[in-house]
């Protein structure tokens, strides 16, 4: 992907906040790269450069804008159109893959040479892997210092560096002054802890771009809600989430500035699993979508058009876990969605550990260990759905079904669908549920024909899969309007 630096100037002239985190402006005067909603004055253009993320940016020597903060800005999709093994890789190392491996290891879990792998990085992204890993952790450890009161060597364990002194010089490298130093601004500026942060409790912020159809995406998460799992209220959304051996509860909400933030606490997480918290929680409640692009290429349609513009900036969500989306869509198979979610529920009130929240949330849901050699007669399902959770929870722990986001999305559906009892809907769903592919169609889905039938989509097989196939890449994004649209009765 390339920048034109005159459409890209004109941008940061407008600080228009529809491209927030899609690129950045460095000024070569200063040192100094920003966001292109920043409220500096806009520099000369010939005094600046544009970078697709913020790894390259800083690894041409220039440092974070302390008045735009671009660490707080959403998620760069400079990595969209790369190639289907940077965008694996990608997935991997926003996962923290590198925090715990190397470049080696990364690429051997690729199929590749590690210089092979390192030129494909510098071709589509600009940067080598270990540079898009350091900077989303340096930035990461910002935000944490900045919002918490947690100390310094937890906040290092908490983004992934493997000792302070790490810590202090990846730091330094990136924004150009030790950690220290924005403990030291926030006393200075009296800004206080949030309410409520502790020791095992974090208050977050965590930004979007506009718009966001908050109330949709929490009407949809309600009707699948697991008792005992998952709340949602009017305004917010509370469940309860396992890392590794460690359970807590998220709840989230919209700020209340009115800023495009949801602000999310999480209780009970370990400080070290903080970063890996946040990376699941973006992608929960998809919160590094672009709407505007998507609603613009989906509105192309003349059929689906009426329904984007009824509700932008509709949202993809997914669940906490692939594991459990993989569970709900066995369980789910040719029954309601109520149905399916008082099945579900009975499942992790039978097999979930027990958690004390408080309040209703009770327990957690079942991992594969949990079911792999489970009696699942007690829940009143089919036995040969039954067999396929234990195959599945079986598959997973012998890592003959790798959920850890390296596994490209269409031979995750072809690996799934040698499970006896999974085919072609539950290995879309879980792609679209489990995962947040963009792409995926449930195109078998009752509920998705349905609508189509009802908008007028051809009912030839071939002539209606050719215009589906017209909204890619963001089919995902179409299925989640069409089931709007059924559930609105529209």
């Amino acid at each position: 992907m390339e920048l034109d630096p005159d459409v890209c100037y004109r941008i940061i002239q407008a600080r228009d906040a529809r491209f927030d985190g899609k690129f950045f402006t460095a000024v070569k005067t200063t040192g100094i790269y920003c966001r292109p909603i920043c409220p500096a004055r806009t520099p000369k253009l010939e005094n600046v450069r544009f970078f697709l993320c913020a790894a390259s940016a800083e690894a041409e020597g220039f440092r974070p804008c302390k008045r735009c903060r671009p660490e707080t800005a959403p998620g760069t999709p400079a990595w969209n159109g790369t190639s289907t093994t940077v965008s694996s890789a990608l997935r991997l190392v926003g996962n923290g893959f590198l925090d715990e491996h190397s470049i080696r290891e990364l690429a051997d879990r690729l199929g590749m040479g590690e210089r092979h792998l390192r030129r494909l990085f510098v071709k589509h992204i600009g940067v080598a892997p270990n540079a898009i890993a350091q900077s989303r952790r340096a930035h990461f450890a910002a935000a944490i210092l900045r919002d918490t009161d947690l100390p310094v060597s937890a906040v290092a364990l908490s983004a992934g560096f493997g000792s302070i002194r790490q810590f202090n010089d990846i730091f330094r490298g990136v924004f150009g002054e030790p950690p220290g130093s924005l403990r030291r601004a926030r006393a200075a500026s009296g800004q206080k802890r949030r309410p409520g942060a502790g020791p095992q409790s974090f208050t977050l912020s965590l930004a979007y771009r506009p718009p966001l159809r908050w109330e949709e995406l929490i009407a949809f998460l309600g009707k699948r809600a697991v008792n005992g799992v998952e709340e949602v209220t009017e305004h917010s959304y509370r469940r309860s989430v396992s890392i590794g051996s460690a359970t807590g509860i998220l709840d989230a909400k919209p700020a209340r500035n009115g800023s495009n933030q949801i602000d999310v606490s999480l209780q009970g997480v370990d400080p070290a699993a903080l970063g890996h918290a946040v990376r699941r929680i973006r992608r929960m409640l998809d919160l590094d979508a672009d709407p505007l692009a998507i609603a613009g290429h989906l509105s192309r349609d003349r059929r689906l058009a009426p329904l984007v513009k009824a509700a932008p900036g509709m949202r993809l969500p997914v669940a906490w876990d692939p594991f459990e989306a993989i569970i709900r869509a066995v369980l789910g198979q040719q029954i309601s969605v109520a149905g399916a979610t008082t099945i579900v529920g009975r499942l992790a009130r039978r097999f979930g550990r027990q958690i004390d929240s408080g309040g209703t949330i009770t327990r957690v849901f079942p991992v594969p260990s949990d079911l792999a050699h489970a009696d699942l007669s007690s829940i009143g399902i089919p036995a040969s759905r039954a067999k396929t959770v234990v195959a599945v929870s079986q598959a997973v722990l012998d890592r003959r079904l790798r959920l850890d986001g390296s596994t490209a999305p269409e031979k995750l559906e072809k690996d799934l669908q040698l499970i006896r009892g999974i085919g072609p809907w539950s290995a879309h769903y879980v792609s679209l549920r489990g995962f947040g592919e963009p792409d995926a169609f449930p195109e078998s889905d009752l509920g998705i024909r349905k609508t189509l039938d009802a908008l007028g989509y051809p009912r030839d097989p071939h002539q209606r899969k050719q215009e589906i196939d017209a909204l890619a890449p963001w089919r995902g994004y179409a299925a989640m309007y069409l089931w709007h649209a059924l559930s609105s009765g529209g």
